[in-house]
């Protein structure tokens, strides 16, 4: 089941500048789902518009089975969200920026301990928020957003500006979000190696189409098919002829024969029919593409 789905959703500034052309988004239950794509993309829009702080166009947006037409306030309640930079008021402490929400969300106020905790900023004490580093100052912000226990937590770049050793305190804490509390987590970012060890789910999004959508499964399967395998030999004419008659499209490079990815079995037959050759095979390796590899290949296709 999906926690959210928008159909053909469109968004246009002017007449001439389209930003969103039908999307359709589909974010699974209990999914960390990573919106991915560069910078003007348009993946804040797209958030803006699933939150109601853009005024739809076109296309429909479903979240947790409802109308977000029909059912807006009954919908919000259900969501946390941190849209670009953190919204806090650095003169307060953590205590009393969330208790200021507190009121307004009204939950219980032991929440506001609770959260503190999850987010590690439970020992902050009196200190004010405007001393607080970026990293604490991102983690602040998403414990607003789960003040009121929501069942799906929308982030758009949460890691934006901060050192690695924040991105890890940031990564770390989403995937503990999830696993522990099953909440449904949309990310949006342009850091594809980050996004690569947090999700479960992709969608990426160049000058406002839908290029992929998808589990990281199917994307590493995506990512096997691109893959190349690299063969050195001492006979490399030689091993291209064996190659071509066998239909594996070699190609000879900087001393190096590649062929399209193929199975093990094949490989080791291949290896073989080399050496019965007489050629001798100093190695046989697999080139993976990395995530920006296939990012790129999906945006120029």
């Amino acid at each position: 089941m999906n926690c959210l789905e928008t159909k053909d959703l469109t968004y246009q500034f002017n007449s001439d500048q389209l930003i969103l052309d039908k999307i359709n988004l589909q974010v699974p239950s209990g999914s960390i789902y990573g919106f991915l794509g560069p910078n003007g993309a348009g993946k804040t829009t797209t958030l803006r518009l699933i939150l109601g702080l853009l005024k739809k166009q076109e296309g429909s947006i479903q979240i947790f089975g409802k109308s977000f037409e029909k059912d807006r306030i009954s919908i919000l309640r259900n969501i946390g969200s941190m849209i670009e930079s953190p919204s806090i008021y650095s003169h307060l402490t953590a205590t009393e920026n969330l208790r200021l929400l507190q009121k307004i969300y009204q939950c219980p106020a032991s929440r506001i301990a609770e959260v503190l905790n999850i987010v590690g900023l439970a020992q902050t004490g009196q200190k004010k928020a405007g001393q607080f580093s970026l990293g604490m100052k991102q983690r602040l912000s998403i414990a607003i957003a789960l003040l009121h226990n929501p069942s799906l937590l929308i982030l758009d770049e949460p890691t934006n500006g901060l050192d690695p050793n924040g991105i890890i305190e940031i990564r770390e804490l989403l995937k503990k979000l999830n696993e522990e509390n099953n909440l449904t987590i949309l990310i949006s970012s342009h850091l594809l190696s980050e996004i690569e060890r947090l999700v479960t789910h992709l969608g990426i999004i160049h000058k406002g189409s839908l290029l992929f959508q998808g589990t990281l499964d199917e994307l590493h399967l995506k990512q096997k098919l691109s893959s190349v395998i690299h063969i050195e030999t001492n006979q490399h004419q030689q091993s291209v002829e064996i190659m071509a008659t066998l239909g594996l499209s070699p190609k000879l490079m900087n001393g190096l024969i590649k062929i399209p990815f193929v199975d093990k079995m094949i490989l080791a037959s291949l290896n073989k029919q080399l050496v019965e050759e007489g050629i001798e095979v100093y190695q046989i390796s697999t080139v993976k593409n990395d995530l920006e590899s296939i990012f790129i290949d999906i945006v120029n296709q």
